[in-house]
């Protein structure tokens, strides 16, 4: 097999670089050293089974789509979460709100490789923070696949998806300044 040791070395700087954002955000949100859960929201093929396991055992893979919700322990840093990975399909998404209400954290992933679905993908993010259920988790939005040709900029993700004037931390508006959730 063809080994690609620039690949490797970029994923494995990818994956130290989302760690220790993740930890700081976690930090952040005065999550560290305790426990939580999160949710892994998303379209399907958004890549949300991807990430979580390569979060939680540092692998990568090509993983069969999510039809069952899944669970699994994840730890990052001093923080233990239960992590539930949904499935993005039509059918999977009618469950999504049997899983929000007792979450601490949603992550939203988004392709953002695939333009012709942005707009699939804005309207269920604005459904999940519609939902007054859930309407002080923070939710995180990972544009993924930014590796891909044609992937969206961050500025150009946040107009995509609604965002652009909601945002919290990252050289936004400071958190208590907003009204918003954290996004």
């Amino acid at each position: 097999t063809a080994s690609f040791p620039k690949l490797d070395c970029l994923l494995m700087f990818e994956m130290a670089w989302l760690y220790s954002w993740l930890t700081d955000l976690l930090t952040y949100f005065g999550l560290s050293q305790k426990s939580g859960k999160l949710v892994f929201l998303g379209l399907d093929n958004a890549g949300k089974t991807t990430l979580l396991y390569r979060l939680k055992d540092d692998r990568m893979g090509q993983h069969v789509p999510t039809l069952l919700p899944t669970a699994e322990e994840l730890s990052l840093g001093n923080v233990r979460f239960l992590t539930y990975d949904l499935g993005g399909h039509v059918q999977a998404r009618r469950v999504w709100k049997e899983y929000t209400p007792a979450v601490d954290g949603i992550v939203f992933i988004v392709d953002v490789a695939d333009h012709g679905r942005l707009e699939e993908a804005r309207v269920e993010l604005a459904s999940l923070m519609q939902d007054e259920q859930v309407g002080a988790v923070p939710i995180v939005v990972l544009g993924n696949k930014i590796d891909k040709a044609g992937a969206l900029s961050e500025d150009q993700i946040k107009w995509a998806l609604g965002l652009q004037h909601r945002c919290t931390g990252k050289g936004e508006k400071a958190q208590k300044d907003s009204e918003n959730r954290p996004i």
